[in-house]
């Protein structure tokens, strides 16, 4: 069903997927789907103000992005979860505990634990709570790890009927799935994915559908053996020797890093940190671009 109830504030809590890893800007910064939902929230609540003016000063559209990449369910349990339902947004996403499922090691159920305490507190927040079934790329990652994966999202799903949220099933899309929504470090969707994402978020919430978010992407074909080394070759080098190391030397990609908010005006994201970069804090309030 079609609603046309704008909402006029959004929090956005996770990791990487939500901070929008791969959708790279011109400028280095990335964008992704939370950014181009944000975009066309805040676009319909100032045509729905523009047609139902009041006597009091709008308030305008408050976006504040939380997520950082890297981040496990612990961490977002206790860092982003806590300052997301003090804000009292009408919509708040939460994603996480997959970059947990995906480590070797990985005790499922107390992922799940941590995610249902993430749950609970966003929904006393009052606004819109909606959780996805994140995407996987096909592959023998994928399947590897399928039976957490599958797991998890099963405790999504029993979290959205005890809260009333919304659930965004990423995972069953099979043109998500293609490789060809992936960027080359296999781990984040291309800009395209994230595209999609908004879109399937953006009708999860009953707002007119734009375009078919699972549409299949049309047949090419398959590269060959040389492009395929030459692309695994590259994908070692940049991203796994890399991810390796992190995981050696117990480092993260996120560390010393805090979330974005969305000026709708400008088109593009900001990251929130005090003046000292040394110490970068959690973010903890709206904050006005510019100021």
């Amino acid at each position: 069903m079609e609603t046309n109830v704008p909402y006029t504030s959004f929090v956005a809590v996770g990791d990487s997927f939500t901070e929008g890893m791969s959708d790279g800007l011109p400028d280095g910064s990335y964008r992704g789907w939370a950014d181009l939902l944000a975009a066309r929230l805040a676009a319909l609540a100032q045509q729905s103000a523009g047609e139902h003016p009041t006597t009091a000063d709008p308030p305008g559209f408050r976006y504040a992005n939380l997520a950082v990449r890297g981040k496990l369910i612990d961490q977002i349990a206790d860092e982003q979860c806590g300052p997301a339902a003090s804000m009292g947004a009408d919509l708040v996403t939460l994603v996480g505990g997959l970059n947990d499922v995906l480590r070797p090691k990985c005790d499922v159920a107390q992922v799940c634990a941590r995610l249902t305490d993430c749950a609970e507190l966003l929904a006393r927040g009052g606004g819109q709570l909606v959780l996805m079934r994140s995407p996987g790329r096909r592959g023998p990652v994928l399947e590897r790890f399928r039976p957490r994966m599958e797991q998890l999202f099963a405790r999504i799903d029993e979290l959205a009927a005890r809260h009333g949220a919304l659930v965004v099933d990423l995972y069953a899309s099979q043109a998500l799935a293609d490789p060809r929504m992936w960027a080359e470090d296999r781990l984040h969707l291309n800009a395209e994915g994230h595209r999609r994402v908004a879109e399937a978020v953006w009708q999860a919430l009953g707002l007119p559908a734009a375009s078919d978010w699972d549409a299949p992407l049309p047949p090419a074909a398959p590269p060959g053996w040389a492009a395929r080394r030459t692309a695994d070759l590259r994908f070692a080098r940049e991203h796994l020797v890399p991810w390796i190391g992190r995981r050696l030397t117990g480092r993260s990609s996120g560390d010393g890093r805090t979330g974005a908010q969305f000026s709708a005006d400008l088109g593009k994201a900001f990251w929130i940190s005090p003046a000292d970069p040394a110490e970068p804090g959690l973010v903890t309030d709206w904050r006005a671009v510019g100021v």
